[in-house]
């Protein structure tokens, strides 16, 4: 059996569990899985973060079955005759497991169908939503994306005389999306249809906004220009930038402040001017995204997202039209709730559709081009190389973190559409285990998106158009959003590759881009600044827990026990923070261990509080 399985939330896991163990009983049976983003319960890497999750967990996952196969994948026990393909992980989860990384499939999103197809895919099985109001119908709901554009496929080969199943599981608490995503019931070969057996869908909450990936969000608010076209991915800085947009839109004037305070509306005057802007949207943006991320939603809701195009070629032109096209969604269980609860007439302005129509610009080009006009594809890289090319999927070492996803596919696009833009958002440094190092670096041992189709990069400190410019001209644009503690470093390796003249000096007011000063520029418009933008599934204690534990990642190593001691030192007493301490289990300590597992949560909690956020 070789199974094709959606990414993310259409995976029908109780079956696809049922079929795992059936075949790994039965060892004279073959089983290659076809999928990507296997979705799993979080899972703690240190025992104060175990005693954070736990309880979320049981309250967010509820009964959300576990995939066998993703559990054998992390602890190494897959079977023999059992093999799982994916072209995309759940980001930063397999890095450890050989089989994960040895069959990996590097591709775009847009060939995946093609791929699959071509290794003999002969199942096909994901979860639908029924809707009584619609009687012989069935939605592909959150994943239209590769099935739509793989059962031409599978027809093809049926007509010549292969056998091929295809597989429907009723899901009650899936959202019904109308258009391309509602298909006949004959669609399925078999269709499994037990409201009952429905267990709680699987979700990602929202995870803290803070003021790094807000200025970043920020600046790349101002690129997006009204009446164009927005694509943006998952992730906190995707967050921070729907949060810009918002506000933008609502309080225009508390926007420009912010812009202002960062000195992003001086020192990209042009920028804007030309490919951007600063004013609310009156024409509105339309959605063209491979996920459908809640920020999407939000932003329709608030009026930004208005701007219809048609739902599919041919339609009529007094059809009302969409505000989105997207392949794929997944979110908090906020977000699936207001779905389920949108009336008819407002979902029609949703075209979940066939990722060959979002990601693609070729078949239907015209209409693509009318439709997408000012593209903004808005995505995030975790390292860009002073030259322009920007890594998001596979760390140096050639494990892979995620996946290349639709990433290529809108930076591809951009580039061909007059007028689009492809935006990477970057965080300029990062800090683990109290090591400080620069995400902007001379190279890398891979990429992602080659240089020679950079465009352009927004830090917190700034946007660089690396468009048309020379490698000189690129590596001084990086220079001047860089963090200034790496600046001299990254300046004396490009003078020595020849890439910088000798005399090259960095002017002088890009010579301040640092944390302290983002800080204190914008003190007094925090509240402009929140901490959750689209809501939270965290508690008030819970949230401040959870900014403590992120201060203890990224300052101390762990399982050094000098360096927890010290971090103890300075830590108020329990009478401080009681509820916090009981929420940990740590009220009362039992035993040396967990006295100063107290102190570092203590610790955590006085270093993150508030005001230094």
């Amino acid at each position: 059996m070789r199974l094709g399985l959606p990414l993310g939330l259409g995976k029908p896991n109780q079956l696809a569990n049922a079929l795992y163990r059936h075949i790994r009983e039965n060892p004279r049976r073959q089983l290659t899985l076809y999928t990507a983003l296997s979705l799993g319960r979080p899972l703690a890497g240190g025992e104060l973060q175990r005693r954070f999750l736990e309880p979320f967990v049981e309250r967010i996952y509820g009964d959300y079955p576990e995939l066998d196969y993703l559990r054998d994948l992390r602890s190494g026990s897959l079977p023999e005759n059992i093999r799982v393909e994916e072209f995309y992980l759940q980001p930063g989860s397999l890095l450890d497991s050989a089989p994960a990384q040895q069959n990996y499939i590097s591709c775009n999103y847009s060939h995946v169908a093609r791929d699959i197809n071509a290794k003999g895919v002969n199942a096909v099985a994901q979860l639908v939503a029924r809707d009584p109001a619609r009687p012989g119908k069935l939605s592909l709901a959150c994943n239209p994306d590769i099935t739509l554009d793989l059962l031409p496929m599978l027809q093809r080969r049926r007509a010549a005389g292969e056998t091929i199943v295809t597989i429907g599981v009723v899901h009650d608490q899936l959202p019904y999306m109308p258009g391309d995503a509602e298909v006949d019931e004959d669609f399925f070969d078999l269709l499994v249809d037990a409201p009952g057996d429905s267990s709680t869908l699987f979700s990602t909450p929202n995870m803290p906004v803070g003021l790094q990936d807000h200025c970043i969000g920020l600046h790349a608010s101002a690129l997006v220009r009204d009446g164009g076209t927005l694509q943006v991915g998952i992730g906190s800085m995707g967050d921070a930038l729907t949060s810009a947009l918002l506000t933008r839109h609502r309080d225009n004037a508390g926007y420009r402040a912010l812009l202002d305070s960062l000195d992003s509306t001086a020192r990209h005057a042009e920028l804007i001017e030309r490919d951007g802007g600063l004013a609310a949207f009156e024409q509105g943006l339309y959605g063209c995204s491979e996920m459908f991320v809640p920020g999407l939603l939000a932003l329709a809701e608030a009026g930004v997202l208005s701007r219809r195009v048609a739902a599919r070629p041919g339609s009529s032109p007094s059809e009302p039209g969409v505000w989105l096209h997207g392949g794929f969604f997944l979110g908090p269980q906020a977000f699936y709730r207001r779905l389920r609860e949108m009336p008819r007439e407002e979902l029609a302005g949703i075209g979940m559709t066939g990722i060959g129509f979002v990601n693609n610009l070729y078949r239907d080009e015209e209409l693509k081009r009318e439709q997408r006009r000012y593209a903004r594809f808005i995505n995030s890289a975790f390292t860009v190389t002073l030259l322009g090319a920007g890594v998001a999927d596979q760390l140096e070492d050639g494990r892979v973190l995620s996946g290349v996803g639709g990433q290529y596919n809108f930076v591809a696009q951009a580039h061909e559409l007059e007028g689009g833009r492809s935006i990477l958002m970057l965080r300029s440094w990062r800090e683990s285990e109290g090591e400080l190092s620069s995400n902007i670096v001379w190279s890398y041992g891979h990429t992602t998106i080659p240089r020679h189709l950079r465009d352009m990069v927004v830090t917190e400190y700034g946007v660089a158009d690396l468009r048309g410019r020379n490698d000189a001209e690129v590596i001084a644009a990086l220079l001047a959003i860089a963090d200034s503690r790496f600046q001299d470093e990254l300046i004396a390796q490009a003078q020595e590759a020849g890439k910088l003249p000798k005399d090259f000096e960095l002017d002088a007011r890009y010579r301040d881009n640092t944390p302290e000063r983002l800080r204190e520029a914008t003190r007094d418009l925090r509240e402009l600044l929140p901490e959750f933008p689209l809501g939270c599934d965290f508690t008030e204690h819970e949230r401040e827990l959870l900014r403590a534990l992120g201060w203890l990642k990224s300052k101390l190593k762990l399982s050094e026990i000098l360096e927890l001691g010290k971090a103890t030192l300075d830590a108020p007493e329990p009478e401080a923070f009681p509820v916090h301490l009981q929420r940990m289990g740590l009220a009362k300590p039992d035993g040396l261990r967990e006295e100063l597992y107290q102190r570092l949560v203590l610790a955590g909690l006085k270093a993150s509080a508030e005001p230094s956020r």
